[in-house]
């Protein structure tokens, strides 16, 4: 099997442009969002020789006096400051000068400085390219008639608690309501009976324009807007309340950091406010579903795509310097990241493509391939990497249930669905599938790993993550879709390979073993 052409989110069925680790729409056969990653194109040149205003990070050198100096110069150069990060010497600023970056880099204290987007502000909008398998009313009735004593409603449906024995591990606990896991995402509707119960409004934040917007409700996603969010949420901490489903880690506490734009983009200065805002407020574990954009790789040989590496390295290592642990979709598009090179069509995807083939070692998806970062690709019903997911020796930390085509990986009754079943907006729920939906299964065992060891610092969580996945042999050959050609090949041995990493991820290991 080939990778689909376009490169969507990490989930599927998401707005084209989306910069999620999407679901659906990510399966063989289906459409997918993309989420570009490309050299500079026409439109892009055209953006910027007609003076258009766009948005910039410039990184700061260490050393005494130089964010000074360098706030001075941005103005002379002329640009107007968004927001300063200046724990991380990261600065969001907006400008219409064609030549800002270029002027910028040659200030002293400068360490790199380039544009986040290709479109000017705001970015344009896509179009949708489906939507979310909804649950019916007659089928959330059929399924809740025979439930077992001390289940959810809808729990019979999630075939993917038992296949990290999160059902045993509730058994045992349902994690601390002292532990908060952040969804950097789409944002979440908290007033979803299956959230509310657990929402933590003061670690919420609205960061879409790279400054923390901390209005009441800024962090939900308006009815136009990607579910991507909520259904995350809901498969980390859905509350155990006799109500629709149950979450990873039903008994500790989410919030909702917002960086989509409407369009469904995530820029780097949103996703730096993310990782600020998550680290400052106390937050254990964050979980991205996304990719950055315009860019699926960014190749640090380019200045503009240097200077977001460099960004968003810097605020994911200080929220790690800060105790959070940060775990992220490996995408979906059956990419081999260990490969010496990948063809990257979809590349910016905020205007317009052009095809580039990239080393993924030197141009990374971020924040997947940033250092510390837990990295998850996803299984399906029976166990095997997901028809679309990424994979890579060296690169994959773990993986988890992210569904998959009921074609390829079948499960068990009473569940009929390959796909994850979780929270939409509005009080419904549907099934969705991706790295998206494998992501937040790590998060929430992570954030039973903490509740069970709560002032274990974010590398020893790590750590009990991988110890305690279980091994996943490679399969010989991995013919996912029965033709009689292997679709990837996965390296590696037992105990860790490009396809599992260290294995499956265990709930109940995470709070049974002290």
């Amino acid at each position: 099997m080939t990778p689909h052409p376009m490169r969507p989110r990490r989930a599927a069925v998401i707005p084209a442009g989306m910069a999620l680790a999407t679901a659906l729409a990510f399966l063989p056969g289906t459409a997918s969002a993309t989420s570009a990653d490309a050299t500079a194109s026409p439109a892009a040149g055209a953006a910027r020789t007609s003076g258009t205003p766009l948005s910039y990070v410039v990184n700061v050198r260490p050393g005494n006096g130089h964010a000074k100096a360098v706030k001075k110069a941005i103005g002379k150069a002329g640009g107007s400051i968004v927001q300063s990060y200046d724990r991380i010497g990261v600065i969001v600023v907006h400008s219409s000068n064609p030549d800002f970056a270029k002027t910028i880099r040659t200030v002293r204290g400068v360490e790199s400085a380039g544009s986040t987007r290709t479109a000017p502000l705001p970015a344009q909008s896509t179009t949708d390219v489906g939507a979310p398998q909804a649950l019916t009313a007659e089928q959330v009735e059929a399924a809740t008639e025979a439930v077992p004593a001390g289940q959810d409603p809808l729990q019979p449906l999630q075939w993917d608690l038992p296949a990290i024995k999160a059902d045993q591990a509730h058994e045992k606990s349902l994690g601390s309501s002292k532990v908060t896991v952040a969804v950097i995402d789409t944002g979440v509707d908290d007033t979803h009976p299956d959230i509310a119960p657990n929402f933590d409004r003061d670690a919420s934040v609205n960061c879409v324009t790279g400054k923390p917007d901390t209005a009441d409700g800024a962090w939900r996603p308006s009815a136009a807007e990607s579910p991507h969010g909520t259904h995350v949420a809901g498969e980390i901490a859905a509350a155990k309340n006799g109500v629709g489903v149950t979450g990873v880690a039903p008994g500790v506490k989410v919030s909702g950091i917002k960086v989509s734009t409407p369009a469904g983009f995530f820029y780097t200065e949103a996703v730096v406010c993310g990782f600020m805002w998550a680290a400052d407020h106390g937050v254990d574990v964050t979980n991205n579903s996304y990719y950055t954009d315009p860019w699926y790789f960014n190749c640090k040989d380019d200045p503009d795509q240097k200077a977001l590496v460099e960004a968003i390295t810097r605020a994911s290592r200080y929220a790690e310097s800060k105790g959070t642990v940060n775990v992220a979709a490996a995408g979906n598009e059956s990419y081999d990241l260990a490969s010496d090179a990948i063809t990257d069509p979809s590349s910016p995807n905020d205007t317009t493509p052009v095809p580039r083939t990239v080393d993924p070692s030197e141009c990374l998806d971020i924040p997947t391939q940033l250092p510390g970062v837990v990295t998850v690709a996803a299984t399906g019903a029976k166990g095997l990497k997901s028809s679309f997911s990424n994979y890579g020796l060296g690169v994959i930390d773990i993986a988890a249930p992210g569904g998959d085509s009921t074609r390829y990986q079948t499960p068990a009754p009473p569940a009929v669905s390959g796909l994850i079943l979780g929270p939409l907006p509005g009080g419904k729920w549907g099934y969705m599938a991706g790295t998206s939906m494998a992501s937040p299964h790590v998060a929430g065992v992570a954030a039973l790993i903490r509740s069970t060891h709560p002032h274990a610092p974010a590398w020893k969580v790590k750590a009990l993550l991988k110890a305690q996945a279980d091994d996943a042999a490679c399969p010989v050959p991995y013919d996912i879709d029965g033709d009689g050609t292997a679709d990837a090949v996965c390296e590696g041995g037992t105990g860790y390979n490009g396809f599992y990493g260290a294995g499956i991820t265990d709930a109940l290991d995470a709070v049974t073993k002290k």
